[in-house]
């Protein structure tokens, strides 16, 4: 917490070694939203990530997002507030880096590298199921074709990605009402059944879910609406960033919550029984709910709203990864190529760099996968809590940003939620990320460190 940031404009001096590259202001809140949405991908949540939620809490699943989605609003606050103090297509590390100091930035960076680098895989390996209809794929085959598409698409402008996103996203929350209609219209038990906390035991008894286990799978739940936090890695291609940075995260969290919340109720209250609720194969059900034209017409949504996802993650990712070569967290030759932009403005290489590695991640084990992803998102949000906190100290309380209501009450209920959930997760996950965090403090103490002068010199361009 000692070793901190000069203010920006001394680092912005000292920091070039090729000069800064600088993205273009190109998309007000209506685009960004779309993106930002895009991002979230409701659809594709629903579908492919919400399925494990019923598996191990059934019917305490909606409750349980909606536990999450009200921790989202204070954690949106805080990126709405820090993303206006501090714009940078860095996100969460450029921000936690000028307010909390240059080490928690980049132990920030390394979670939020771990988040982007593995969530676009996990989602694009559901493609498969949701093609079946049409055609039968090797899941990790089409994963990583997903991927391949989606890095040729963040090689183009952000306005047309934002179009592009735009009509993907109308069909998944089109598919997302669709499943919320037939469950509420085919509904086998009450409003009540919500707040049952059972699932199906493994010999088709029901099992009482735990407060314990509703704890645990918060940080899943927090996951289900990560992607609010890409309005702050797209705030310095946002017009107006003081002002629409946080009514992006804000209309953007609020939406997604929504779309994906009644369906899970839906799904929920029209379950034939437990043990079909707990499967959580939702397509299944939804041609059960119609006929098998619906189910293949909510099937292929879906798969479009995958192959949005994957664009949008693309792009927000390559974005961290140039501004981290930027902002020389890398060896110079490394910095350099990462930091290059194409004809459309984008950092295509970059882009190549996240894009074909997630590929490759397509062929890994998913288990772990989500594990790790869910510690993650939960220490990065406790670190921005931790920023949030900090946000006000010396000259940043002068500086013009959107401000949080309930400062500081927000961010420090934040911080003892977040390190109790931490607590409740699966020791192997922890020791997964913990072992990971643990070599990227390795690399700063022999590397950056030692080169305070010349590495990880964390800018905030002007608007």
């Amino acid at each position: 917490m000692t070793d901190t940031l000069r203010p920006a404009d001394t680092v912005v001096a000292q920091a070039p070694e090729h000069g800064h590259a600088k993205l273009n202001r190109s998309i007000g809140v209506v685009g960004g939203t779309l993106l930002t949405l895009s991002c979230v991908t409701p659809a594709s949540t629903l579908f492919v990530v919400v399925p494990d939620l019923f598996g191990s809490l059934g019917t305490a699943t909606a409750l349980t997002i909606a536990i999450g989605s009200l921790l989202c609003i204070a954690v949106a606050f805080c990126y709405s507030e820090l993303g206006t103090l501090i714009p940078s297509a860095g996100g969460e590390y450029a921000i936690v880096s000028t307010l909390a100091g240059r080490l928690a930035g980049w132990l920030v960076f390394v979670l939020s590298l771990l988040v982007v680098m593995i969530v676009p895989p996990v989602i694009a390996m559901g493609t498969a199921d949701y093609l079946a209809p049409v055609i039968h794929l090797d899941p990790s085959l089409a994963g990583a074709g997903v991927m391949l598409l989606a890095t040729l698409a963040g090689l183009l402008d952000l306005r047309a990605n934002a179009w592009i996103t735009g009509v993907f996203l109308v069909l998944e929350v089109i598919a997302a009402a669709v499943v919320a209609l037939l469950g509420f219209t085919h509904a086998q038990r009450g409003p009540s059944s919500l707040l049952s906390m059972q699932v199906a035991g493994a010999h088709g008894h029901a099992d009482t879910v735990t407060a314990m286990l509703v704890v645990s799978g918060l940080a899943i739940a927090l996951f289900v609406t990560q992607g609010f936090s890409t309005a702050v890695y797209l705030s310095e291609e946002l017009e107006n960033p003081r002002r629409n940075v946080a009514r992006t995260v804000l209309a953007t969290l609020a939406i997604s919550t929504v779309i994906i919340l009644v369906p899970v109720a839906a799904i929920t209250l029209g379950a034939s029984d437990l043990t079909e609720l707990t499967g959580g194969d939702i397509s299944t059900m939804v041609t059960a709910w119609s006929n098998s034209a619906v189910g293949t017409f909510v099937s292929l949504c879906v798969a479009l709203a995958i192959i949005n996802a994957g664009i949008v993650m693309v792009i927000q990712n390559s974005r961290v990864l140039f501004a981290s070569a930027r902002d020389k967290a890398w060896p110079s030759p490394v910095n350099t190529v990462f930091a290059k932009l194409g004809r459309f403005g984008s950092p295509w290489v970059a882009t190549l760099a996240v894009g074909i590695p997630g590929a490759a991640l397509c062929f890994v084990n998913l288990d772990t996968l989500y594990g790790v992803t869910g510690v993650s998102v939960t220490g990065m949000y406790l670190l921005v809590a931790v920023a949030a906190l900090l946000s006000r100290r010396n000259h940043h309380q002068h500086t013009p940003a959107w401000r949080m209501p309930l400062w500081p009450a927000i961010p420090v209920l934040l911080i003892a939620v977040l390190t109790y959930i931490l607590t409740q997760q699966e020791t192997q996950y922890l020791l997964w990320t913990g072992g990971i965090t643990a070599a990227a403090t390795l690399y700063w103490a022999l590397y950056l460190r030692p080169r305070r002068e010349t590495r990880w010199l964390v800018s905030i361009p002007s608007e």
